[in-house]
């Protein structure tokens, strides 16, 4: 079981990014799935959520507007689509699926925004 986030790197203030999360060992298909972020010397903070169900989706004050969360799950795969970025969104940027008792995290994918 296994969760691999990718598509960080280095992105100019008011540049985008797209971050994906592929899942192995398991469909995400019944999993609510979450993007977290930790920014150094902080704690890890909920960017977005997308659930099983409907596809509903929620997400941080901080992003509202700018990020996007979706999920494909014939490619077992989630994504977030990050435009306007700012320096503050500077982090470690996790993929998390859930569901019940069961929680996978994956090893993260570092995202700097800087001129």
């Amino acid at each position: 079981v296994q969760l691999v986030e990718s598509g960080g790197g280095l992105a100019q203030p008011g540049g985008s990014l797209r971050l994906s999360c592929a899942a192995s060992g398991f469909t995400l298909g019944g999993y609510a799935m979450s993007w977290y972020r930790q920014a150094p010397g902080k704690g890890r903070e909920l960017v977005a959520g997308i659930r099983s169900v409907f596809g509903w989706t929620d997400y941080a004050d901080s992003v509202k507007g700018r990020f996007t969360i979706s999920r494909d799950n014939a490619k077992n795969t989630v994504y977030l689509e990050m435009n306007s970025l700012r320096p503050e969104d500077t982090a470690v940027y996790y993929c998390k699926a859930a569901m019940g008792f069961n929680e996978y995290w994956g090893k993260g994918t570092l995202v700097t925004v800087s001129s």
